[in-house]
Formats: structure tokens, sequence, C-alpha cells
């Protein structure tokens, strides 16, 4: 697990710090140092819950008994575990496994958290998983592997919006999280399909000014958008963590978010 490694790097910036700093530390520096240390003591808590749990399978939520990696390509890995990971959109994917789709197009898939999870979630589903990372492909093929669902999910690379005509016609759900590239992805006048399409994407207004408003324009005309703000998690808690204390409670579902990263969720009206 990474859990040692970033132990190592913790003891090493705090060798580091006690020589460099001379006078009181930035705020800045407070800052990245207690986000580093969260980091760490969450990756303890993982490996609790693997101890505890008996292996790595997700304990509640929409994809519960998926059997899950021991390392997340990108972000939080012990919200996946237990099942909070992202919930405010738990709500929206029930609603959409009922709604009788036949694809899914999950573009900045990371190691397959939904990927797989939709895939065992909507049985009659194909799930076409796309990262521009190699080790994000490694991760999801090792997942739908573990959970005997490779046949139905198709991992590729880069996706661009033209490649959406390729699913024209179909009952698509397009879900994206790309760290700031959605305006990029998410652009109707080249993927015209999209207008047809389910549409779930993270909006990164940090990263790229305006993306949010940006793609509410873009898509109104042709869909019912729902935004989806990420508020306090009210987990149903395994044994164990009920017996820890309320700030190791608060950091085993801590998604590491920097600044908010609110959702669009955009129905087709042609449904």
């Amino acid at each position: 697990m990474a859990g040692g490694v970033l132990r190592q790097q913790v003891a090493q910036i705090l060798k580091d710090a006690s020589k460099s700093w001379t006078v009181t530390p930035s705020m800045e520096e407070m800052n990245d140092l207690l986000r580093l240390m969260c980091k760490w003591r969450q990756y303890a808590l993982v490996e609790t819950f693997f101890v505890r749990q008996g292996g790595g399978v997700i304990y509640s939520g929409p994809f519960k008994d998926m059997i899950y990696l021991d390392r997340a390509s990108e972000g939080a890995l012990l919200p996946r575990l237990l099942g909070t990971y992202e919930d405010e959109l738990h709500p929206h994917i029930e609603r959409l496994a009922e709604t009788g789709l036949d694809c899914v197009i999950d573009v900045g898939c990371a190691e397959g958290y939904y990927a797989v999870g939709l895939a065992l979630r909507m049985p009659a589903v194909t799930v076409y998983a796309h990262d521009i990372d190699p080790r994000a492909h490694e991760g999801c093929a090792l997942l739908a592997a573990q959970n005997g669902v490779s046949e139905r999910v198709v991992i590729g690379g880069e996706f661009a919006p033209e490649d959406f005509q390729g699913f024209a016609g179909r009952r698509a759900l397009v879900m994206v999280d790309t760290e700031g590239a959605e305006l990029a992805i998410l652009d109707p006048d080249r993927g015209p399909a999209l207008k047809d399409m389910w549409i779930i994407v993270e909006t990164h207004d940090r990263i790229t000014p305006g993306a949010r408003e940006t793609l509410t324009r873009r898509f109104e005309a042709s869909h019912d958008i729902v935004q989806l703000d990420p508020g306090p998690k009210a987990p149903d808690m395994p044994w164990w963590l009920k017996e820890l204390g309320h700030l190791d409670q608060l950091l085993a579902v801590w998604e590491w978010r920097s600044f908010p990263t609110p959702w669009l969720v955009m129905t087709p009206k042609s449904a």
C-alpha cells in the first residue's frame, strides 16, 4: 500500500521543516503540512479497513460488495471503500440504473470506481472507460477482472468530442471527471449526439474558470440540469470505525478536495 511511502514523505518533510523554519511558518505551509498529515492518517485507516473488514470489499452504497483495489490512481481511497465517495450522486445512480441504458461512457475513469461499479450495478450495460493515464488503464483492467466484468468494460485512451457520434442513437450515460478538461470534451457542436445522452459531469471552476456556467449554457436547451454540491457525510460506519475517535471518523470520509467541485446532472429532454 501507499501508506508506508507516505509516512516516509511526512517524516522527511517534518525533518526538513524543522531545519528551515527559522520564523513562524506561513499559513500556506501549515495548510500543506496539515493536508499531508491528514492523508497519512487516512492511509493508516485504510490499512485498518483491510484488516478489520477482511479485505477490500466496498462496505456500503450503490457499489456495495464490489471487490476493490488497495490503491486509487487519483483521490482518496478510503471513502471509496466505505461507500461514501461522492454520495451526492447516489440517488441519481440508483435512478439511472432503472432507466434502461445500454452503455456508459466514462471519461476520466481512473482505476475504475464508476466504470466497474456501474457495470456491476447495470448488468445489461457495456461501459467504455477512457483515461489518458496508462496507470489508470492497468488499475481499471485489474478491477474489472477481479469483479468478473472484463467482457463489459472496454478500456481506451483519450476521448474526443467527435467520438460521441459513434454512440448516436444509443441510450447512453456519459460520466466526465477530467480535472478541468470538461469543456474540451463536452462540446455538443463537435459531438451533437450528446444532446440525447444522460450526462454527469464534475466541474472545476478553479482550474477552468466559468466551466459550470459554460456547460449550463451549452446544454440548457437540450437537457434538464440539476447542480449537486458536495456536503457533509453521515456514513453508515462499520463497527470498528464507530469505536474510533471523532477526528478519525471525519478523516475516514474526507475526499481530499481543495475547493468546491459541484456536479451537473443532465437529463435529456428527448427522454
